[in-house]
């Protein structure tokens, strides 16, 4: 039996009542004793925090990173100024997803990649080969905690415990500019929940004292993985290894319009190919699909369901599925889920509308 990982914080969720489990190699909390419902909904009305201290952290650096890096992944780094961030991918040579992550302009030739925990080892390897040689390539994933502070009061619980000019931040802007207890902060306003909120960075030796502090906040709660995961299947973001993976584009993913590089990148002739289609469903009622859950349209199997639960903001059941692309766009769909046979309607993302991730600050 191979040892989980554990990040800085594990006492502190397990002196909290959290049910932990395994997470791509990490023992997780994945719910508190609120339940993940009660997470998931304070979150969507005031703040809650994640520890995220799992997820990888790179650093590219050397006078031809723009360039090197515009070759390796899908981000239009021309375009990217220090102190925004942008969203994108890592193919395989046949464009399909072997991680997506976001990559942080830090100053015009350093950079910070945000990976996947399951493919931190990968994607360093990955990088690495097909970076310039004459640049560094450091894996600070171990050195740095992360934590992400989301909902609509957010930046009012920021502004409380850590007093800062928080709301110049752009969406997808961040900020070196910012110290906690004498070490350097990294405050990003991004997230994984589809509502206001911030991603902060800071070294891993301090990441208890800067947990501790947030939560004198009345207005925050922990949340686990699961409510993380609830969260983001309603304002229908994907995950990697589930809704993402190497034997799909990102085209079919929905994502053709971030495909930015101008630079001939990893995968690129195969990143547009489109067999299929990640599709929205909506599911009558609180019973959910599962992950692999076949898909029928008339009768014949359609595609596969990737992600699906309750969504507690909605009051319904939703799933992602992959569907053939010939097929995607009908209005109704069967899911056959273990003896039983779910109805589904086919919509348009996101499921939950209201969230707050773009509102304006100033």
């Amino acid at each position: 039996m191979n040892t989980l990982f554990t990040t800085p914080l594990t006492a502190r969720h397990l002196a909290c009542g959290a049910k932990c489990a395994p997470f791509a190699g990490w023992n997780m909390p994945i719910q508190y004793p609120a339940g993940i419902i009660a997470e998931h909904l304070h979150t969507r009305s005031k703040a809650g925090l994640f520890d995220i201290c799992h997820m990888g952290e790179f650093i590219v650096d050397g006078a031809k990173a723009a360039d090197s890096l515009a070759r390796a992944i899908t981000v239009n780094i021309g375009t990217l100024k220090p102190g925004r961030c942008r969203y994108g991918f890592l193919l395989n040579g046949q464009g399909g997803i072997a991680d997506d992550l976001i990559v942080y302009r830090l100053r015009e030739d350093r950079f910070m990649i945000v990976v996947n925990a399951a493919c931190r080892d990968s994607d360093f390897a990955r990088l690495k080969e097909c970076l310039d040689s004459s640049l560094t390539l450091e894996d600070r994933s171990d050195a740095t905690g992360k934590l992400d502070l989301q909902g609509p009061e957010s930046f009012a619980v920021l502004e409380r415990v850590l007093p800062g000019a928080w709301r110049r931040l752009p969406y997808f802007g961040f900020t070196e500019e910012a110290s906690f207890d004498g070490a350097p902060l990294l405050v990003s306003r991004t997230g994984y929940t589809g509502e206001l909120g911030v991603e902060l960075y800071c070294p891993s030796e301090k990441i208890e004292k800067l947990w501790d502090l947030i939560l004198t906040d009345p207005a925050v709660l922990p949340a686990g993985l699961g409510a993380r995961d609830t969260l983001r299947l309603e304002v229908g973001l994907p995950l990697n290894g589930q809704d993402l993976d190497e034997n799909h584009s990102p085209a079919e993913a929905g994502y053709s319009a971030m495909l930015t590089s101008q630079a001939d990148f990893t995968g690129r002739e195969g990143a547009l190919k489109v067999r299929e289609k990640l599709t929205a469903l909506l599911l009558p009622g609180r019973r959910s699909a599962r992950h692999g859950d076949a898909v029928f349209l008339d009768g014949r199997q359609a595609g596969l369901v990737t992600s699906a639960s309750f969504a507690p903001s909605i009051g319904s059941a939703v799933a992602l599925a992959y569907i053939k692309a010939e097929d995607a766009g009908a209005s109704e769909y069967v899911i056959r889920a273990a003896k039983a046979e779910i109805p589904a309607v086919g919509t348009e993302l996101p499921f939950y509308k209201k969230g707050t991730a773009r509102m304006a600050l100033l």
